[in-house]
């Protein structure tokens, strides 16, 4: 059966969307070009001495402004904890790992992994998507990508192009490093904006984290990460642990476990300001959290206006 809607994207702002329209009667087809789901709200997972450890190298929780999006959090039970990290606002997270959250949106919805979209174009009564070596034909089309990304679908004469130009996004390179259970546990978790490292959480303090090891996740800031953004992960990781190891007072060589991930489009730092982005026809619709700021609610919301705007227009079947 030829889908009505076709997300591209299974981060935060595409299950968003999809479960809102799911909600009123519409079932939308997701395309992820990802092995897995949830975008940045994503977790490593690996096995050291024959036990699982996992790190949560994107996204490190979520916190609730709205009470819409409370009440979204207080309704996924088994998915999703507060971790007790000493923040004077309740900060979530997923279980068993962040990308718990998202996987427990995706249940009921059609999502195709391993698929990148490469092309879009306008037909007649829609759009044709081009996913691999499959063409497929819909009637709307949802796209929630990063805005640079966006940008080059599109392309620079789409007139949506011209609004994608003043988001910013800045990169963030993640170190993710293990140690044995009884190495230093200074804090749960540091902010520190001017340092090498912007953030540092010890992982293994979130609910339902293995506990036979100590594990973190060190954030480096925008400057550091844009200035050594294209180095391989073994560089990165050379250069990290050491700063890593000296905040919290351990040998890198006690180190169990040590990589890296690249986010090439991590933090939004220049918002759109309004929701998402639509053409005329409202067949064509542009969101996520660049659209209001750099926050996991911020994608949410996005992604359930857009279901919104869509359902009002009618014809969504």
């Amino acid at each position: 059966m030829t889908p009505r809607i076709v997300i591209i994207g299974a981060g935060m702002a595409g299950l968003s969307c999809a479960r809102t329209l799911l909600a009123a009667g519409t079932a939308p087809l997701i395309l992820d070009k990802g092995r897995g789901i949830g975008g940045r709200m994503a977790t490593r997972r690996i096995v050291l001495d024959g036990a699982a450890a996992s790190f949560d190298h994107g996204a490190q929780y979520v916190t609730a402004r709205a009470p819409d999006f409370a009440r979204f959090l207080a309704g996924l039970p088994d998915a999703a904890a507060v971790w007790a990290d000493g923040a004077a606002h309740p900060r979530h997270v997923g279980l068993p790992g962040m990308s718990g959250l998202p996987r427990a949106m995706a249940q009921g919805l059609e999502v195709r992994r391993g698929v990148e979209v490469t092309a879009l174009r306008p037909v007649a009564g829609g759009w044709q998507v081009t996913a691999g070596a499959e063409r497929i034909t819909c009637a709307r089309v949802v796209l929630t990508a990063p805005a640079p990304q966006l940008a080059a679908l599109l392309g620079a004469d789409h007139p949506l192009a011209a609004p994608l130009a003043g988001v910013s996004m800045a990169p963030c390179l993640t170190l993710m490093a293990a140690f044995p259970a009884d190495a230093p546990r200074p804090f749960v978790s540091r902010t520190a904006a001017p340092h090498p490292l912007a953030w540092i959480a010890q992982d293994s303090t979130k609910p339902g984290r293995a506990a036979h090891v100590t594990s973190w996740v060190a954030q480096a800031g925008p400057a550091w990460s844009a200035a050594h953004l294209e180095q391989d992960g073994v560089a990165i990781a050379a250069r990290l642990l050491p700063v890593l190891c000296e905040v919290i007072g351990t040998d890198p060589a006690a180190a169990l476990h040590a990589a890296t991930h690249r986010w090439r489009y991590a933090q939004v730092t220049a918002p759109l300001g309004q929701p998402f982005l639509r053409d005329a026809k409202r067949s064509l619709y542009l969101g996520g959290d660049w659209c209001l700021g750099p926050r996991v609610e911020a994608a949410w919301q996005s992604g359930r206006a857009i279901a919104r705007d869509i359902l009002e227009g009618g014809d969504a079947g």
